[in-house]
C-alpha cells in the first residue's frame, strides 16, 4: 500500500508534525506498506518554502495562505503512483477562513483518502461546520481520538457513525529507561518534580499550578514544578513573552520562586520520555473542558506517568478507571490538596502510575499503525466516493468581513442620511424614505445571519423613521430635511414600495412581536394605496413585500387579491412589450431592472402562479443574455439607458443595479436550485469587489462605505447610503446563498456535468 500523508511535518515544531511521523514511521512497520514510493504533503506556514529543512520523504510543500497550491499538491498526488491519502485536520494548518482552502485540494483528489480530526468544536462558526461536512462527505472514513468527538460529530455535524472510526491518539513504543538522564540532573536530583510540556499559552492554565505550589511547598518543601516547552509561536509572534515573564512574576509574589523551573525548548520523543519517567506527577492544568484530544497527556499515559488534570473532555475519558486524578478547572485549592495526598501516600502514587501504564500499552504507535492499516485497507476496497471536482461557488472566505462602522455613521438618532462626500456624511443632504426603507431590510438581514447586535439597535431607528413619514391616509412622504423638517407631501411610487417591501419583509422576520407589530400596524394602514400605483416598479417593490408578509400570514384573502392585481399588472405589460427577441416589460431598460422579474418570482413563490415564474424565467435569459460579458457583470448604464433592441451603455453603473441582480439570482436560485443562478449571484456580488469593467473595487475596505457608482473611467468616490446598502443587502444575501449552496451541492452529490 502506498500512501500520501498531508499534514505539518518534522522539523517544523508542532505537535500535529510530531503526531503525523508517528504515524508515517508506525504504518511503515507493517508487511502491507510500501514506505519508498510513500510521500509526505507538508504544509508551511509561510511563503517561503526553503524554511524547513524537511526530510526526502516531503515531496510536495502547501504555502498555507496559497490557494493555487493546494489545487497543484492535488493533481501531484492524482498524477502519483499513490492508493490512499491521509489528511490530518487542524483548522490553524490550512488557509483561507477556518482553512476553508482544503476544499479545493480534496474536491479535486482522486484517491480514496480518510481524514484524522485532531479538533472537533463543540460550536462550531458556520463556516467551520461546513468544512467538516464537507470533509466528512468526500472522505472514506473520518477518524477521531474520544467517544466525545463521535457524539459531537453524530449530533451537531449530523455526520453518520457508520463514517466515523474511533483510534485513541498513538503513544511512543519506548524502552524502559536503565539510565535516565533527567532524573539525575542537577535540575530533577533530590526533588518530587511536578511536571507540565507543550506549547505555552494562556488557555493551559499553569497559573492555576502556580498558586497551588505554596500550599505544597509547606508540607513538601522539596517539590519542583517544571514547565517544559516554547511559548506558542503564534503568542510570541503578538505578545512576545510576555505570559511567561507573568508566571514567573506570579511566582515570585507567592514566594515560590524556588519551586519552579521553565525549560525553553522542543525536546524529541526520546527526551521526552525521560522527562515524563523521572517526574513525579505530570500535571495538566488547562481552563476549560473544550479539549477534545490532547497529545501531551496520551504520552503521559503512555509513559505510566501519575496524572493530575482537570476535567476537560479528553481527560475525563483517557483518566477514567483510576489511571489519574481530575480537580475543577482553576481550582488551585483542590489540586494542591490532591498533590499533596499522592506527595504522601506512595501506594496511591504508584496505583496511578501502573494504571496508566497498563492501559498505554494498548496506545503504542505498532498497535496503533495496524488499526490505521486496516481502516486504509477498507478504503481502497471501497475506491473514491462520488466526488465534485471544483470547490463550492460561493468563495466566502474571500469576502470582506462584515463591518457596519460606515452604517453607524451615516446613521443618527433621526435615520441614515441620504448621500456623503467621500466617506463622510453630507448633512444638507437630509433623509429619504428610501434609504430607510433599504436600511431597515439591511439590518434584519445582518441580525437574521448571525444575530447581529449592531444591526439590532439600529432597527428602531429606521422604523421609527417609516413610522415618522407616514401620513395621515396611510401614505408616505419621501425626503426629509436635517432640521426635521418635510420636503415633499407625497414621496414617489418607488419609494411606497420599497417602503412596503421593507415593512413586509419585517413582518416575516422580525426579531420580537413588538416591532412585528408596529410593522403590521404601518403596513395594513398603507393598504388603501396599492390600487392607485400606475409605475411598474412601485408595483413591482410592492408585490415583494406583499409577498413577504404572506410568506407568515397565508391565508390573508385580501393581500392575496391585491398581489395577483398587482402581478396581473406586470404580466399584461410583459405581453405588451415582449417582440421577437425583446423579452422585456418595457421598451426601454432603465433603473433597478431586475425587480421586475424578481416580483414575479415573489408572486409565484406566494400564490404557485405559473404564468408569473415562465414571464420571469424568461425575462431573466434576456437580461442575462447581455449582462455578462467577459466573465463579469455589466449591469445597464444610465447614460441613455438600453432601448428596445438597442446595445448596454454599460456606463455609468449603479450599486442599486447591481443589488438587484444579486436578490433576483439568489431567489432564482432558492426556488430553481439551478446552480447557474449562483454562479450568476456571485458574480454579480463581485462587482462590488473589483470584478467589473474596469476592476476597481467599489468596496472601500478603509471606511466600510461604498461608491456610489462605477463610471467610465473611474469610480464615483462618494459613499452615499444607497450604494453602501446596496453593497451590504448583497453581501447579506450572498452569505445566506452560501448555506443553500452547501445543502444542495452537498446532499444528494451534484453531477458535475450541472456545474460546469
Amino acid at each position: 500500500m502506498k500512501i500520501a500523508y498531508i499534514s505539518t511535518y518534522p522539523p517544523r515544531e508542532c505537535g500535529l508534525a510530531t503526531f503525523n511521523q508517528n504515524l508515517v514511521n508506525a504504518l511503515s512497520l507493517n508487511p502491507s506498506y510500501n514506505p519508498q514510493q510513500s510521500f509526505v504533503v507538508a504544509m508551511n506556514e509561510s511563503e517561503n518554502l526553503d524554511e524547513h529543512a524537511y526530510p526526502k520523504e516531503v515531496k510536495f510543500v502547501i504555502r498555507q495562505q496559497n490557494q493555487q497550491d493546494y489545487i497543484d499538491a492535488a493533481n501531484f498526488i492524482n498524477e502519483s503512483d499513490i492508493d490512499t491519502v491521509i489528511i490530518e485536520h487542524e483548522f490553524g494548518i490550512f488557509g483561507g477562513n477556518s482553512g476553508v482552502f482544503l476544499l479545493s485540494l480534496i474536491n479535486r483528489l482522486k484517491k480514496p483518502f480518510i481524514t484524522i480530526l485532531h479538533t472537533v468544536l463543540k460550536e462550531p462558526s458556520f463556516m467551520q461546520q461546513t468544512i467538516i461536512k464537507e470533509i466528512a462527505l468526500k472522505s472514506s472514513k473520518i477518524v477521531v481520538m474520544s467517544k466525545k468527538a463521535v457524539l459531537f460529530l453524530t449530533s451537531i455535524y449530523q455526520i453518520p457513525k457508520s463514517s466515523i472510526k474511533l483510534i485513541e491518539h498513538g503513544v511512543p513504543d519506548l524502552e524502559p529507561i536503565l539510565n535516565n538522564e533527567v532524573a539525575q540532573s542537577d535540575l530533577f536530583k533530590n526533588r518530587k518534580v511536578l511536571f507540565t510540556f507543550g506549547l505555552i499559552s494562556r488557555n493551559k492554565g499553569l497559573e492555576t499550578m502556580i498558586k497551588a505550589l505554596p500550599s505544597i511547598a509547606v508540607e513538601h518543601p522539596e517539590v519542583l514544578y517544571v514547565i517544559l516547552g516554547n511559548t506558542h509561536p503564534g503568542v510570541v509572534k503578538h505578545n512576545g513573552e510576555e505570559y511567561r515573564d507573568s508566571l514567573k512574576a506570579l511566582a515570585k509574589d507567592l514566594g515560590v520562586e524556588n519551586n519552579i523551573a521553565f525549560v525553553n525548548k522542543f525536546v524529541s520523543e526520546e527526551e521526552l520520555h525521560q522527562y515524563l519517567t523521572a517526574c513525579y506527577i505530570y500535571v495538566t492544568p488547562y481552563l476549560n473542558e473544550a479539549q477534545i484530544t490532547s497529545g501531551t497527556l496520551s504520552y503521559a499515559i503512555g509513559a505510566g506517568a501519575a496524572v493530575v488534570s482537570t476535567p476537560y473532555w479528553h481527560a475525563q475519558e483517557l483518566l477514567a478507571d483510576n489511571r489519574g486524578k481530575l480537580f475543577d478547572f482553576k481550582d488551585d485549592k483542590q489540586l494542591a490538596q490532591i498533590v499533596n495526598e499522592l506527595l504522601s501516600d506512595e501506594h496511591k502514587h504508584q496505583q496511578l502510575k501502573q494504571n496508566a501504564y497498563q492501559y498505554g500499552l494498548n496506545l503504542r504507535w505498532p498497535a496503533i499503525g495496524n488499526v490505521y492499516i486496516n481502516v486504509l485497507k477498507d478504503a481502497l476496497a471501497a475506491g473514491n466516493k462520488p466526488q465534485r471536482t471544483v470547490p463550492p461557488i460561493i468563495d466566502v472566505e474571500g469576502m470582506p468581513a462584515l463591518n457596519l462602522n460606515h452604517i453607524n455613521l451615516l446613521t443618527d438618532d433621526t435615520g441614515i442620511i441620504q448621500h456623503a462626500r467621500f466617506g463622510i456624511p453630507n448633512l444638507k443632504e437630509g433623509y429619504c424614505i428610501d434609504d430607510n426603507a433599504r436600511a431597515l431590510i439591511m439590518a434584519l438581514m445582518a441580525f437574521e445571519q448571525d444575530k447581529n447586535q449592531k444591526a439590532l439597535k439600529l432597527i428602531p431607528v429606521y422604523l421609527s423613521f417609516i413610522q415618522y413619514m407616514q401620513r395621515e391616509d396611510g401614505n408616505f412622504r419621501n425626503f426629509l430635511s436635517f432640521n426635521r423638517n418635510y420636503l415633499d407631501e407625497v414621496g414617489s411610487e418607488d419609494s411606497f414600495g420599497r417602503t412596503i417591501w421593507s415593512l413586509g419583509y419585517l413582518i416575516a422576520v422580525a426579531p420580537n412581536n413588538s416591532y412585528r407589530e408596529f410593522g403590521r400596524e404601518l403596513f395594513s394602514h398603507s393598504v388603501t394605496h396599492f390600487k392607485d400605483l400606475k409605475y411598474l416598479r412601485g408595483k413591482a417593490n410592492t408585490i415583494i413585500g406583499i409577498a413577504n408578509f404572506l410568506s407568515v400570514h397565508q391565508g390573508d384573502e385580501l393581500l392575496i387579491t391585491e398581489i395577483n392585481q398587482l402581478a396581473k399588472s406586470l404580466v399584461s405589460s410583459y405581453h405588451a412589450n415582449k417582440d421577437g427577441d425583446w423579452h422585456w416589460f418595457e421598451d426601454i431598460l432603465t433603473y433597478d431592472n431586475a425587480i421586475l422579474p424578481l416580483a414575479l418570482l415573489h408572486h409565484y413563490e406566494a400564490t404557485g402562479n405559473q404564468e408569473s415564474y415562465q414571464i420571469a424565467m424568461e425575462s431573466i435569459e434576456f437580461l442575462n443574455s447581455f449582462s455578462f460579458e467577459n466573465g463579469y457583470l455589466n449591469p445597464v448604464g444610465n447614460a441613455g439607458w438600453m432601448k428596445k433592441h438597442g446595445k448596454n451603455p454599460i456606463y455609468d453603473q449603479q450599486a442599486i443595479e447591481t443589488m438587484a441582480m444579486v436578490l433576483l439570482y439568489a431567489k432564482t436560485f432558492e426556488i430553481t436550485k439551478d446552480i447557474k443562478y449562483l454562479n450568476m449571484m456571485h458574480t454579480s456580488y463581485e462587482w462590488f469587489l473589483g470584478k467589473n469593467s474596469l476592476h476597481i473595487p467599489l468596496y472601500d475596505f478603509e471606511t466600510n462605505g461604498c461608491a456610489d457608482g462605477l463610471q467610465f473611467n473611474s469610480v464615483n468616490r462618494n459613499q452615499g447610503a444607497e450604494s453602501t446598502l446596496a453593497y451590504f443587502i448583497s453581501h447579506l444575501a450572498v452569505l445566506k446563498a452560501a448555506e443553500a449552496e452547501y445543502v444542495t451541492l452537498a446532499s444528494p452529490l451534484v453531477e458535475v456535468d450541472k456545474l460546469a
